[in-house]
């Protein structure tokens, strides 16, 4: 597997195309994707400004959205690199969100450590567009960089 660079449309329309609950994102700072051997791009991730204006500091990177295709260790390789490049931008931190059901084997795997339940089930007043998210607490995990 290899990391590579991908624009937000690509990213995106790989998202929309295979993630199992969210579509993709209207900006980032960044995203990028993995690929197999034979060069398929086989997952992506959206990284940008933390949704929630508390962590928007300037210093905290956001991991939106990570979507593969079920490939072994794609999902780690993907939070490792997300890492790597938030850390040479300068940011101190990085968080991602999961779902309570979602067990973040990958975040575990990419020494993220889980702060605990966060957010509510979904976005409420003009937030709310209707987007068919699941109505289900998350999980904010975290790692200093």
């Amino acid at each position: 597997m290899e990391i590579i660079p991908l624009t937000l449309k690509v990213a995106n329309e790989y998202v929309n195309k295979y993630h199992r609950h969210h579509n993709g994102t209207v900006g980032c700072k960044f995203s990028i994707g993995v690929i197999d051997d034979n060069g398929k791009l086989i997952g992506c991730a959206i990284c940008g400004r933390p949704v929630s204006r508390f962590y928007d500091n300037g210093r905290t990177l956001e991991i939106n959205r990570v979507c593969t295709d079920g490939t072994h260790n794609a999902c780690s390789k993907l939070y490792g690199a997300c890492c790597r490049i938030a850390k040479n931008m300068g940011y101190k931190k990085i968080i991602t969100y999961t779902l309570q059901s979602e067990n973040g084997s990958s975040l575990r795997a990419s020494n993220f450590i889980c702060e605990g339940q966060a957010g509510g089930t979904h976005w409420t007043g003009v937030r709310n567009k209707g987007q068919k998210i699941p109505c289900e607490m998350k999980k904010r995990w975290v790692k200093r960089l």
